[in-house]
């Protein structure tokens, strides 16, 4: 299987990706590309976007990213820096980089965005199975 149908494959599948409102802009072996804008429901009680907003779109690119490489990978550790605050209406994109890729591991770093500013930066780490997308 190409990146894109393995990407494609995991968000027909992924109804958390598809409620946060992400839209895959660009996919290739070991990066993705993802896109999303922040809604009414996404805010907190401070009329900002929820933490957890920027960490799923983050974590939903890093998913695409390692899987890409065709092996079923899961992400075993993550942290994410908040550094701008999110208002409602506004579109972010997560961009997510492989730092190194190992037989079983892989590292990554995906940078969120607002426009060409940096709101956070996540990192993460994923282990790889041996198990290949297109044999299931």
């Amino acid at each position: 299987m190409t990146p894109k149908e393995i990407v494609n494959k995991m968000f027909q599948n992924d109804a958390f990706s598809q409620w946060l409102g992400i839209t895959v802009e660009n996919v290739s072996e070991g990066t993705c590309t993802l896109s999303m804008e922040i809604r009414k429901e996404m805010t907190n009680g401070f009329g900002i976007a929820h933490g957890g907003i920027t960490y799923s779109l983050a974590d939903s690119a890093l998913a695409f990213a390692v899987n890409s490489h065709g092996r079923q990978s899961v992400s075993i550790d993550t942290s994410i820096n908040h550094i701008e605050t999110l208002k409602e209406g506004d579109k972010i994109v997560a961009v997510a980089k492989q730092d190194a890729l190992k037989n079983k591991f892989g590292f990554y770093t995906i940078e969120i965005k607002r426009e060409e500013k940096i709101v956070a930066l996540f990192k993460g780490t994923v282990f790889r199975s041996d198990k290949e997308w297109g044999n299931n």
